[in-house]
């Protein structure tokens, strides 16, 4: 079974303008730089909507194995989606993050004025050493 979310050579930037809401794009971008700084690696589209930064090989014990993101974010309608591992392990980081909410493994933000964004980089920098 092939993975369905894989890089696209679609403009990043080109999709990030593209948001009709002016937050959210100026948010979006912000995230980017975010990312970007991080994981030194520079913004890839995978799928449709999910602005990627940095590759891992991951192998499950199954045998099945493939590359994916080290952190990455997706915009959309109501909040923007950020994809961290060990989001959740981060309990005392995500106490003074502000305003936010947890699915899966999965972090969504409203706007970023709602969060400390010193604290935001600390659990994106976390995520990146998790998957180093």
């Amino acid at each position: 079974m092939e993975l369905k979310t894989k890089i696209s050579d679609a403009s990043v930037t080109e999709h990030l303008d593209a948001l009709d809401n002016e937050t959210r794009r100026a948010d979006c971008q912000t995230l980017s730089v975010l990312m970007q700084e991080a994981t030194g690696s520079e913004a890839k589209l995978w799928g449709t909507n999910i602005i990627g930064f940095g590759s891992y090989r991951y192998k499950y014990a199954s045998g099945r194995e493939g590359d994916w993101m080290q952190v990455a974010f997706a915009p959309r309608k109501l909040h923007v989606t950020l994809y961290l591992t060990g989001i959740k392990e981060n309990t005392d980081l995500l106490e003074k993050l502000g305003k936010h909410s947890l699915s899966g493994g999965c972090l969504h933000i409203k706007k970023l004025a709602d969060v400390d964004l010193d604290v935001l980089k600390e659990l994106i920098g976390r995520s990146v050493t998790t998957r180093g």
